[in-house]
């Protein structure tokens, strides 16, 4: 792990699991908390880190320097930009926070009740 480089946990469930089977992010898939749960690992350059904490207040950078607390609108709309692009660089991010402002609609409604989970 870098210095300056902070990180963003991807969750994967089943689904998120099967979109990325036979890409080269299969490979790159983390286990987590035991094996309990599996997750792609994305390192987030400090400049980036500071962009997300000041567009959502909510975020904030824990004792592993992962960022946490990020909305779930931001956090699916960096899943679907992986999973578009299959690239897991800081490009995704900058692709995501490029349409900032469509977000933060969905994160105002994440303050008035929390989006059920796409289960399928």
């Amino acid at each position: 792990m870098e210095a300056n480089m902070n990180y963003l946990a991807v969750l994967l469930d089943g689904k998120r699991l099967s979109d990325i089977k036979g890409t080269a992010l299969e490979s790159k898939v983390t286990d987590m908390f035991g094996g309990a749960i599996k997750a792609l690992i994305m390192e987030v350059p400090e400049a980036q880190t500071k962009k997300i904490l000041a567009e959502f207040p909510a975020a904030r950078l824990d004792a592993r320097f992962f960022l946490e607390e990020a909305p779930i609108a931001f956090k699916r709309a960096v899943f679907e930009e992986i999973k578009r692009t299959k690239s897991i660089e800081p490009t995704v991010i900058d692709a995501v926070m490029a349409k900032v402002a469509d977000l933060k609609d969905l994160v105002a409604k994440e303050s008035e009740y929390l989006p059920v989970p796409e289960i399928e």
